[in-house]
């Protein structure tokens, strides 16, 4: 599977990723195969970065 985070500078709601996280979560009954640990820690990745974005944009 594809990563899906956006271009650089170009970044998603963290609820958008947060629920495509959730998804991940419920496609793989909660267990993940190797490629599925792979996008969640690239979701994760992507998720946190939106939050401190959004409480950057927030102060």
């Amino acid at each position: 599977m594809s990563s899906t985070s956006p271009a650089p500078g170009k970044s998603r709601p963290a609820d958008v990723v947060n629920e495509e996280i959730r998804a991940l979560w419920m496609r793989a009954e909660g267990q993940l195969t190797v490629e599925q640990r792979q996008q969640y820690q690239e979701l994760v990745t992507e998720w946190a970065e939106a939050v401190r974005e959004e409480i950057v944009k927030a102060a």
